[in-house]
């Protein structure tokens, strides 16, 4: 019997189904005698039909899953549950507390954005076409509340036994609010194995969010890879960089637009444009915030405040705007601003309009912070051409793009180094996921020069057994 057909005995096994050699889709099936765990349960992003192919059926049988562990809040990470549930997952699912407030708030937005796509689809007269019946949404808003109430919420640093064989901590993983690095001690026949997930791990040295917490050492170690290799920008240069391409853009009477995404994101930049105006670093512009998703979020972290180094300072203001309307008085106003908007890799969200109605004012710029995937609309901004092409027509790309990676939530090289060292020397298999090709591949090698054995980015589908 293979890693996705019925219960059985049988050593520890992983079987790798989702954000393998790529950032998309984070899903992973833990065996443990009879046991079956899925870690994350993530949407996958690609291209249309494939990503929605893969969202809609699991390779496995949803009703023989026991339970499911989730990292944390981000639609990568959580925004295939409802679906899981809608075919038939009976069994609870582990998180921490600002994380089951947060899959409230995205997953409500995801299936609200689902079930707008299958109306468009309609009203477009899609429907009768050959597949129209896969134009129907993953899942709806009854599946999402039917989801939140499935959720086992767990204090950082609590040993809990799911069952007599299987214990779960959670460490912070500084990452986004809520987010946890995943501990299982796993015992069957009288032998104990530990499994390690990092989930994604957080940035140290960013005084926003706590710092992450070193990941622990286990005979199977999961640990993300999205930065492997690379090192972000320091606070001083990203503030200095920041600061001299709004001042430029001020002086000519233009716009700053930063698309970032509604969760983690959007807080982060907020934060330090705050921070960096009230020192003088960035000049004192209004700045807006075009994300509704990031008003429900900014509401989460309140109650959550605890989980932050440094909350935001009130002396700044920052306008949310809600209505798209409103959005679009603010783009087209005279006077200079920052607008901090929806969607972080430009493939939808809020920044989309704004897009359409200033990529082609060279007084203006774009600024991205987050990663962007080789698909994706961010991704072809970035590249030195003078035209784009999105949305069936070719644009003039007379805006300014500038790039400025330090946002990121993402460990870099030097962080990989800290929090996995002391690990080194008790930990069996290493296998790197959540990261390019190119990244994993600079990450085991750091990872073998720090003394880790057994280190390697899976396949798809590909099946892992600890001895």
């Amino acid at each position: 019997m293979n890693a996705f057909g019925s219960k059985r005995l049988c050593s520890l096994q992983v079987s790798f189904l989702g954000a393998t050699r790529s950032v998309s889709g984070s899903m992973h099936l833990v065996e443990s005698g009879p046991h079956r765990l899925l870690l994350d349960c993530g949407l996958a992003r690609g291209p249309r039909d494939e990503a929605r192919q893969r969202n809609r059926h699991f390779p496995f049988d949803p009703t023989h899953i026991d339970a499911v562990i989730l990292s944390h809040a981000h639609i990568d990470h959580c925004g295939n549950l409802p679906n899981l549930v809608r075919q038939g997952f009976p069994g609870p699912i582990y998180c921490t507390p600002a994380s089951k407030d947060l899959i409230a708030v995205m997953l409500h937005d995801s299936a609200r954005i689902q079930e707008d796509e299958v109306h468009t689809t309609s009203d477009l007269g899609q429907g009768a076409r050959p597949g129209g019946a896969n134009r129907r949404p993953l899942y709806t808003s009854r599946d999402v509340n039917e989801t939140i109430d499935r959720c086992v919420t767990i204090d950082y640093g609590v040993d809990i036994d799911i069952n007599p064989e299987v214990r779960l901590r959670f460490t912070d993983a500084g990452h986004i609010l809520g987010s946890a690095i995943v501990s299982l001690h796993l015992q069957h026949v009288g032998r104990e194995q530990r499994l390690t997930f990092t989930g994604d791990l957080g940035r140290r040295g960013l005084p926003y969010l706590r710092e992450p917490s070193n990941v622990p050492p286990a005979d199977l170690l999961i640990c993300e890879s999205t930065y492997g290799g690379k090192l972000h920008d320091s606070l001083e240069s990203m503030a200095a960089r920041m600061g001299e391409i709004v001042r430029r853009v001020e002086l000519r009477g233009g716009k700053v637009f930063i698309p970032a995404f509604s969760l983690g994101r959007t807080q982060i930049v907020v934060h330090f444009l705050r921070e960096w105006m009230a020192a003088g670093i960035v000049p004192r512009l209004p700045i807006y915030v075009d994300s509704p998703l990031a008003v429900e979020i900014a509401y989460v972290h309140e109650e959550h405040v605890e989980q932050l180094q440094k909350p935001d300072r009130d002396d700044i203001p920052v306008e949310y705007m809600l209505s798209q309307e409103e959005a679009r008085i603010r783009g087209m106003q005279r006077e200079p601003c920052i607008i901090v908007a929806s969607g972080g890799m430009c493939e939808g969200g809020r920044i989309i309009s704004h897009l359409r109605h200033h990529l082609d004012d060279p007084r203006s710029a774009i600024v991205l912070v987050s990663y962007q995937a080789p698909y994706s609309l961010g991704a072809q901004l970035m590249q030195k051409t003078p035209t784009v092409r999105f949305h069936g027509r070719t644009w003039n790309k007379w805006i300014d793009v500038e790039q400025i990676n330090g946002f990121s939530g993402h460990a870099d090289k030097v962080d990989f180094q800290a929090l996995l060292g002391s690990a080194v020397g008790k930990t069996g298999q290493v296998r790197l996921v959540h990261g390019e090709a190119e990244a994993c591949e600079a990450l085991a090698v750091q990872l073998r020069e720090m003394g880790f054995g057994d280190v390697r980015a899976p396949e798809y589908e590909e099946v892992v057994s600890v001895a």
